[in-house]
């Protein structure tokens, strides 16, 4: 009997491009089960509402630095620029309540800390767009300054001068649901539509697979980046506030390496640190399925310095399934 080659090659391909779309899926719904069966506690309704809690911050940058990551760029301040919200709000609260009082205070400071994270992302694409300044050289290099200037605005102290009741978009609760998660949905929602629906996040995909291309179509190429960067910026002061509001504090030592966790949730949701491939989707299961590996090995009593090694192999597994599965698209 005759064998139609095309035709079994097709399935063939047909089912390698299923189990690269919905690989992610499958594991972290693996992971799951095996953390309700072998962590304590894990599966409670308590723990898995701090697990989303704790994803929200993480999350909120991650779907930004996904934008960016497509765009063929990356930024490594987002963990400082976190650290520079939450103390430029305390300053703006402690300098501005007397005189405005406490809720125009917070809301000015928040409005600050927002600018300024967009305008650091405005300050890295004119970079690249006028000195040609990799992105990846620039945030370095932002890094270290605003987490210097978060240090010099709270003078190496944590900054309490929030209002009553500050304390709520952080750690408060609607219908028991965490008041971050509902920031977490609205930024996923958001960043879903922008990539996926409007011909920003079209000229994004364009930009990062071809740059060249791009621009032969009448794209904006560094004008596209710039917008990618100056969306994550303003992403990461939102996460900085929350944090802030959590924490009760302004610190320059919060979200400390950060900016490693954010970007290791963007390449295990499969976005190709070369640009042109990514979805919002496959970040906020990479952002679960971070949070709940380090949930579960919380509660299983596991070594911190244990932890670390699991979460770089994690990285690297990522990277490596995704590269043996490439072919499949």
């Amino acid at each position: 009997m005759a064998i139609d080659v095309q035709t079994t090659d097709s399935r063939s391909i047909f089912k390698l491009g299923i189990l690269r779309r919905f690989v992610l899926e499958m594991i972290l719904v693996a992971l799951i089960v095996f953390l309700v069966v072998a962590a304590p506690g894990f599966a409670s309704v308590n723990n898995l509402l701090n697990v989303l809690r704790a994803v929200s911050m993480l999350g909120i940058i991650a779907f930004g630095m996904t934008v960016v990551i497509v765009a063929g760029e990356i930024d490594l301040s987002v963990g400082a620029g976190a650290a520079m919200a939450g103390c430029l709000l305390g300053w703006v609260c402690g300098t501005l309540t007397n005189t405005t009082g406490p809720v125009p205070a917070a809301i000015i400071g928040c409005a600050a800390a927002i600018s300024v994270g967009a305008l650091c992302g405005l300050f890295t694409g004119k970079m690249r767009e006028w000195f040609n300044v990799p992105s990846f050289i620039t945030t370095l290099a932002l890094l270290t300054a605003l987490r210097g200037f978060a240090n010099l605005i709270s003078g190496g102290f944590p900054i309490t001068t929030f209002p009553r009741g500050f304390s709520f978009f952080g750690a408060g609760s609607v219908a028991g649901i965490p008041f971050p998660v509902f920031v977490f949905a609205a930024v996923f929602g958001g960043m879903h539509l922008l990539l996926n629906f409007t011909s920003f996040g079209r000229a994004v995909y364009a930009v990062g697979g071809n740059a060249e291309a791009a621009r032969l179509s009448g794209i904006d190429v560094f004008g596209t980046k710039t917008g990618t960067l100056v969306v994550t910026g303003a992403l990461t002061a939102v996460s900085g506030i929350l944090i802030a509001s959590q924490i009760g504090s302004g610190n320059g030592s919060t979200a400390t390496g950060m900016e490693l966790n954010v970007v290791a949730a963007v390449i295990i949701g499969g976005t190709s640190l070369f640009g042109g491939k990514g979805r919002v989707w496959g970040t906020l299961l990479g952002v679960l399925f971070l949070g709940c590996i380090n949930n579960g090995m919380i509660l299983m009593n596991v070594s911190e310095y244990w932890r670390y090694v699991f979460s770089g192999a994690t990285i690297l597994g990522a990277v490596l399934l995704n590269q043996i599965l490439e072919p499949a698209r």
